[in-house]
This record gives C-alpha cells, sequence and structure tokens, in this order.
C-alpha cells in the first residue's frame, strides 16, 4: 500500500485487498472510504469483501463511489457527508488514490 498524507485528518492509496484492512487499523486510521465503483477492474475486490473485514475490525467504512471521469455534485455531496461522520483520521482509497484526492480537494474547497 502507498499511503499518502493529505493532511493530518486525510490520507489516500490506490486499491486495497480485505488482507490490507487489519493494517490499516493497526496504523490508527478511524474510517475507510471507498471511491471506486464495483467492477470498474476484473482483479478488484467487490467493497462487500472489505466492508465485511471491516465491520469485523470495528473500523466504519463508507462507498462514495466515483466513475472516473464523471464527478458530480451529488458525489461531493456524499464525500462531504461521509467525511462529516467519519471520526478519526480517514484513508480513502480508489484505484491510484487520484479520485479520492481530487474529491477531497473540491469538498474542502466548497466548504470555505
Amino acid at each position: 500500500m502507498d499511503i499518502r498524507q493529505i493532511d493530518d485528518r486525510y490520507a489516500v492509496t490506490g486499491q486495497i485487498s480485505p488482507d490490507d484492512v487489519r493494517d490499516i487499523v493497526a496504523a490508527g486510521y478511524g474510517a475507510l472510504i471507498c471511491n471506486r465503483p464495483d467492477g470498474e477492474s476484473p482483479d478488484q475486490p467487490d467493497f462487500a469483501e472489505i466492508a465485511k473485514v471491516a465491520e469485523k475490525t470495528g473500523i466504519p467504512v463508507y462507498y462514495v463511489p466515483i466513475i472516473a471521469g464523471q464527478l458530480t455534485q451529488d458525489d461531493v455531496d456524499a464525500m462531504a457527508s461521509a467525511l462529516e461522520q467519519a471520526e478519526g483520521p480517514v484513508l480513502a482509497y480508489c484505484r491510484s488514490g487520484a479520485r479520492s484526492t481530487n474529491i477531497y480537494g473540491i469538498v474542502q474547497q466548497q466548504k470555505g
């Protein structure tokens, strides 16, 4: 996992696997946000698989899938809501981390 810290409360990474969840919890993250739609690539684990492991470890997960190149205001609003609910440092992921970085920037911009 290549985790990139955006600020003291938010970091991003590329696609994670269910096996990564325990390491993410151990690293001190308090919530996970998935910005990648299921089925984007054949080797990608479904969100449900990650959510199942996350539930066992006690880390809350939020599913805010963004179709590459098709970001909408609804996506931004859903991300803002997930960030408001999330406690502790948040790790968001998508294919490469770029969508998770971009939507966070837009949410911050719209908050003023």
